[in-house]
């Protein structure tokens, strides 16, 4: 060894050290471009980028921050710009809300779910090595090479969560969450939907736990092979993951709360101040109704820039608090009660387009207080709305 020119020797190892080049995208670039193909997607099926907004799909508004995001980072608008072919990147349609209003944990999460770039993902967080080692794991993706095979699943079970059929549903931080992710759950972590597709036989860890081992399908055509005690801590860290209820789970009212499915809801019923001709002639009797998990007022703040609020300011004329229901179907259920009073109108939002608010209906106020004390004693579903006679009326006619 003595013999040995140190020079060249350290000149060899180094030229061994240096990682071999290939011509093909990195991981993390193809995780880049399959979250940027879901965006077009999106335009392709609806006509418009994504918006932000709490009355906006959940799946919308992710990709609203998603596309704020890759807008923001010169590297990912350089990956991207060859495949921009709807011009999402140079502005294209104006996004209604800047993603800074969104909760950092909420931004980090959809980041690191959709881009899987965690170096551009570091917002001001400074996390544990415990917890970036957990991050890398779920992160560790690859190509899911027959998701044609599963996308049809993933299609229908975002369907079935817009229809109502399926509510989203709170993790439940504890040990009984675990057997919730079993083959054949649906989970949102990350900005996904993601489906679990397979698991192993359970075994005993060097710790003395039980676990199994997962193959998870996303919604981005990624797949990831973890350990279900893995996914489970991914689902805690992120405070938007949600489990997808099972089809025909998650009864309307209960007396007790079940794994997180239900929970309070405040139904709210709103005026316009517009000078629309339409809404100044019905102002008295036309409201809109909702359902919502957060305040009514931040609800509400930003009403004259949304199209769904008629692009104008309104005022609160009741609201009421409700325990133990499930937010999702208990505004479907009003929603259907009052379909036959609902608003038809179309305006056009401040980019030109044409908007069909939804929420809007002609109905006075105390039909109102009559659904929700309908709603409160269990009642309502025998129930539909009359226009004509004014009041709510059994299914087969009968007076109420």
């Amino acid at each position: 060894m003595s013999d040995l020119d140190l020079d060249e020797l350290r000149s060899e190892l180094a030229e061994f050290a240096q990682p071999e080049k290939t011509g093909g995208r990195s991981a993390r670039e193809e995780r880049i471009i399959a979250g940027f193909e879901e965006i077009q997607r999106f335009v392709d099926e609806h006509g418009h980028a994504p918006h932000h907004g709490e009355d906006k799909d959940i799946f919308e508004r992710l990709y609203a921050v998603r596309l704020d995001r890759l807008r923001a980072l010169e590297e990912c608008r350089a990956l991207l710009a060859p495949l921009d072919r709807q011009g999402l990147l140079t502005g294209g349609e104006a996004i209604a809300a800047p993603a800074e209003d969104m909760d950092e944990d909420e931004l980090l999460a959809e980041l690191e779910g959709a881009a899987g770039v965690r170096d551009i993902t570091e917002l001001r967080h400074v996390r544990s090595s415990v917890e970036k080692r957990a991050a890398e794991e779920i992160a560790n993706r690859e190509k899911c090479e027959d998701f044609d095979a599963f996308k049809p699943l993933l299609d229908q079970a975002r369907s079935e969560l817009k229809s109502g059929a399926r509510s989203t549903c709170v993790i439940d931080n504890s040990e009984n969450s675990l057997e919730d992710i079993k083959k054949g759950a649906f989970f949102i972590v990350g900005g996904q939907l993601a489906y679990v597709a397979g698991e192993s036989e359970a075994f005993t860890t060097e710790y003395q736990r039980s676990d199994r081992r997962l193959r998870v399908v996303y919604d981005n055509a990624t797949e990831s092979n973890v350990l279900a005690r893995s996914f489970q801590k991914s689902l805690y860290r992120d405070p938007a993951a949600r489990r997808l209820s099972d089809l025909g789970i998650g009864p309307l009212f209960s007396s007790e709360s079940e794994d997180g499915d239900l929970a309070s809801g405040t139904i709210y019923v709103l005026r316009s101040k517009s000078d629309l001709p339409l809404v100044a002639a019905n102002r008295e009797i036309l409201h809109k109704i909702g359902v919502t998990g957060n305040d009514v007022a931040r609800r509400i703040a930003n009403a004259k820039l949304d199209p769904t609020f008629l692009l104008a300011d309104v005022e609160v004329v009741a609201t009421y608090t409700l325990y133990n229901i499930n937010r999702t179907k208990l505004e479907n259920l009003i929603h259907r009660i009052f379909d036959p009073a609902r608003l038809d109108i179309e305006i056009k939002d401040r980019f030109g387009n044409p908007v069909l608010p939804r929420e809007w209906f002609l109905v006075p106020r105390f039909v109102v207080d009559d659904a929700v004390e309908r709603i409160r004693d269990g009642s309502i579903t025998d129930y539909v709305y009359d226009p004509r006679s004014a009041r709510l009326v059994r299914h087969e006619g009968q007076a109420s």
